[in-house]
């Protein structure tokens, strides 16, 4: 096997919140949310679940807020399907790297589309 445990615990814990929050929860504030990575601590004790929202305003803060509320119903799944010994604390963390690289993005096509001054 490759990689560190906690690299794998975390690779495992990503793929066991994308499938609670796709296939089993069913609450409309969630909207589209994209679990990006995990972060895990050494002592596996606690995670940090970094999300995608494509929301904006109140939009994004209700899908924060029903994530906050699911964070047991998270946690209890991961801990069934993972069987840690000791399931980790999670907290959820929005990532917003997938933002700042449209605007760099977009903000790179503008300058490309000014044309030099020939004076």
């Amino acid at each position: 096997m490759s990689g560190s445990r906690t690299e794998r615990v975390a690779d495992e814990i990503q793929k066991a919140v994308a499938h609670v929050l796709q296939f089993e929860m069913h609450d409309a504030r969630l909207g589209f949310i994209t679990v990006t990575g995990v972060k895990v601590s050494p002592d596996l004790g606690h995670a940090r679940i970094f999300v995608s929202l494509l929301s904006e305003g109140k939009a994004r803060e209700d899908s924060l807020k029903a994530l906050e509320a699911a964070r047991g119903f998270v946690r209890r799944h991961i801990g069934s399907t993972l069987r840690l010994r000791r399931t980790p604390e999670i907290t959820f963390t929005i990532d917003t790297s997938i933002e700042q690289g449209a605007r760099i993005e977009n903000l790179l096509r503008d300058a490309g589309r000014k044309e030099p001054d020939t004076d």
